[in-house]
This record gives C-alpha cells, sequence and structure tokens, in this order.
C-alpha cells in the first residue's frame, strides 16, 4: 500500500514533521510517500491562504500518480472536494479524520488550533460534516504556524494552556490539535491531561489504510465527478501556454 501525504504548504520542514509521524502510525507494508507543494502560501491561516494553496497542492497529487490514497496535511482540509475529483482513490483530510475519530471517543470534544482568523474555517467545516454538536468549541492559541516549527517553551505552554481551559470551560472528552505542526505533541498532551489528544495525520493515515484494505473508492457520481481531460492541466503547463 501506497500513500501520498501532501502538505498544501510550501514549508518543507512541515512536510518532513508530518511524513515521520505519518510513517510512525502506519501498518508494515504501508509506504508514506510524502510531497511539498511547489508553490503557494509558506503556511495556511485562513481563507486566503487556503485559497492560494489549493493548485500547488492539485498539482502535487497530479504529478504523484502512484499512490492507493491520499493525506491532505493541512487542517483546513484546503482543496479536499477538488482532490477527490481528480482520483478515485481514498483521499482524507486530516481536519475530518481528527474530528470524526473525535467524536468516536468521546461525547463532545474541543479543537486547539494556531490563530483566530483560522477559526471560522474549522467552524464551517465542522457544520458540512454534521459534527458542529460534538464539537464544544474551536479554540486558538495565537500561535503562529510556522512558530511550531521551532516548538519553543512559550508556543507548548499555550496549547497547554487552551487544553486546560478546554476541559474545565467547554467540559471537553478529548481535544484536537488544529494544525498539522502540532503532530509531534498529541502523544505527550494525551499522556498529561488523560484523555485523547488526537492529531489529524495519524487519524487520517490510519483512515486511509482502512478503506484502501475496503477496497473501496470515491465515487464518480455527482460532484465528485472527474472533469473533463481538457481542463487537467497542471498549473505550469497553464503557464506555459501564455
Amino acid at each position: 500500500m501506497r500513500i501520498l501525504v501532501v502538505n498544501p504548504n510550501t514549508t518543507a520542514s512541515m512536510t518532513e514533521k508530518a511524513c515521520v509521524a505519518a510513517r510512525r502510525i502506519a501498518s508494515e507494508g504501508t509506504e508514506i510517500v510524502a510531497v511539498t507543494s511547489q508553490y503557494g502560501p509558506v503556511s495556511i491561516e485562513g481563507y486566503y491562504d487556503e485559497a492560494m494553496a489549493v493548485p500547488g497542492m492539485l498539482d502535487a497529487i497530479q504529478l504523484e500518480k502512484d499512490f492507493d490514497a491520499v493525506v491532505i496535511a493541512c487542517f483546513d482540509d484546503t482543496g479536499l472536494d477538488a482532490a477527490r475529483c481528480l482520483t478515485d482513490k481514498p483521499v482524507i483530510g486530516i481536519g475530518e479524520a481528527a474530528y470524526r475519530v473525535a467524536a468516536m471517543l468521546s461525547n463532545k470534544f474541543s479543537v486547539v488550533t494556531t490563530l483566530g482568523r483560522s477559526v471560522p474555517a474549522l467552524e464551517h467545516n465542522l457544520i458540512r460534516y454534521g459534527m458542529e454538536r460534538q464539537c464544544i468549541r474551536v479554540r486558538s492559541s495565537e500561535i503562529p504556524v510556522l512558530e511550531l516549527e521551532s516548538e519553543g517553551p512559550d508556543a507548548i505552554s499555550k496549547i497547554t494552556l487552551e487544553i486546560e481551559k478546554a476541559i474545565e470551560e467547554d467540559r471537553a472528552e478529548a481535544v484536537v490539535l488544529g494544525c498539522a505542526g502540532m503532530v509531534d505533541l498529541a502523544d505527550k498532551l494525551s499522556e498529561q491531561f488523560s484523555i485523547p489528544v488526537l492529531d489529524g495525520v495519524t487519524c487520517a493515515v490510519s483512515l486511509c489504510e482502512s478503506l484502501v484494505r475496503l477496497k473501496v473508492k470515491t465515487t464518480r457520481k455527482g460532484g465528485y465527478a472527474p472533469p473533463p481531460h481538457s481542463k487537467l492541466r497542471t498549473m505550469n503547463e497553464m503557464l506555459n501556454d501564455k
């Protein structure tokens, strides 16, 4: 089994962090191939960054043709629907994956993400997935995504504080870490707080493995029908036409 992990931003260190976590959780015989978008924002923090990241992410999927499933390693589930139009292989966003696992492990959960401007997009996704009643609150730690790469004590203390508030104020029974850059903190925080603290990368890889073993594919009907072949061009191809 070959799972493609796509980082929709252009920061290679974040790709590597997600790759390490994915390989740690993957079953024997599962190959993890991690790729970084070649153009777009260095981090995705809100609607504008998300829109700018989609073309590069779709190109990365089109250029890497040999895979059994795809993980979109951005918690906003950047370009998820468009990616599902490109392939009949399972495509899982780490946001949706973490939400659904949290809902199976708890009655209600909270999300701890990065900046406040990212919160509305995550709230809209929760409504779209029909999970707004199980998610009590989306909390922002006010840590820029790229600061997570340094993993300084200040960043970790801010995340820890928001988890404490989620447990005390929201009465959350589980917490979802709302950024791929937090992937390496989940195990330690689960142990610290004695509740499930989930990261989306590992949840998504596990779900991909299950769907591949079930031999199911993304529907080609309705909204996920593939686009006409004439539209299946990478951004580089379109730029070269001009």
